[in-house]
């Protein structure tokens, strides 16, 4: 009994030391704002990418204990998530914590065109990081503001049309249409339509279908094929005959859930 006891205590001990040497050997790490990150985005939402990092000098392992994170965007909260309470943080090195949040931005003001003519949205982030080390929850304030890449609508225009037929009842007209994402970022284009004028007569309907995601800033051309009835546009007759015409194309732009107009309109020189 005796012998027992005194292995509890001497155990007791040793644990007591090994703690108190821990706490004196213990170097608080540090949290230092990285980035705010576009890791997607259209021209309806983007998910904007909160980076901090986390500096753990010590020779042991530490683990996060609690989050309290709020993100703001131009003013208005955003739900935004954070990383999950218990993640480790190495030992003797760094460790990037993401806080995503999805900005839509119909939520953020009326008029998404209007927004999109900017080049940058303010956002603000306010709350704290709680990390679990050998002298209890140290606390760590997140505070932060700064802007980042609001999306800009990609810009389209005509190539030179070519006539492929042509005939006194009609023609067959290919219109070549390039659309540059002026973004550094990828951006998805689900389509492009609208209806299309020659010489002020209306001619059809011109879509692309789903273009899928443009390269940041990259061109894609599409060719887009239209039966012409010339009974139907008797001045886009004169036009095309002529080599020469005005082109307008009214439409949408597609882009994530969202539509922005679209009014192109170009003086054309048309090739056979």
């Amino acid at each position: 009994m005796k012998r027992t006891l005194f292995l509890l205590l001497s155990l007791s001990l040793v644990t007591l030391s090994g703690c108190a040497t821990l706490k004196k050997l213990f170097k608080r790490p540090t949290v230092t704002f990285k980035t705010a990150r576009l890791s997607s985005a259209s021209l309806s939402d983007a998910t904007v990418d909160v980076v901090y990092e986390v500096r753990n000098p010590n020779t042991f392992g530490l683990s996060l204990a609690k989050v309290d994170y709020a993100f703001f965007v131009e003013g208005k909260q955003v739900v935004a998530g954070s990383p999950r309470k218990g993640l480790q943080l190495k030992a003797r090195d760094s460790s990037e914590l993401v806080f995503p949040a999805n900005v839509k931005f119909a939520d953020l003001v009326p008029v998404v065109e209007t927004f999109l003519t900017k080049d940058q949205a303010v956002f603000k982030v306010q709350g704290s990081l709680g990390i679990d080390t050998p002298i209890g929850v140290l606390s760590f304030p997140l505070e932060k503001e700064g802007t980042f890449e609001i999306p800009k609508i990609p810009n389209v225009h005509f190539d030179a049309p070519r006539i492929t037929n042509i005939s006194l009842t009609g023609a067959t007209v290919e219109f070549p249409l390039n659309i540059t994402n002026r973004n550094s970022f990828p951006l998805p284009v689900a389509g492009i339509a609208g209806d299309l004028k020659v010489a002020g007569a209306s001619v059809g309907t011109l879509s692309t279908g789903d273009l899928g995601m443009l390269d940041g800033g990259g061109t894609r051309q599409v060719t887009l094929p239209l039966q012409i009835n010339f009974a139907r546009a008797a001045s886009a007759a004169s036009a095309l005959r002529s080599g020469n015409a005005q082109v307008s194309l009214n439409g949408r732009l597609t882009s994530g859930s969202g539509n922005v107009p679209l009014n192109i309109g170009q003086l054309l020189q048309f090739k056979r």
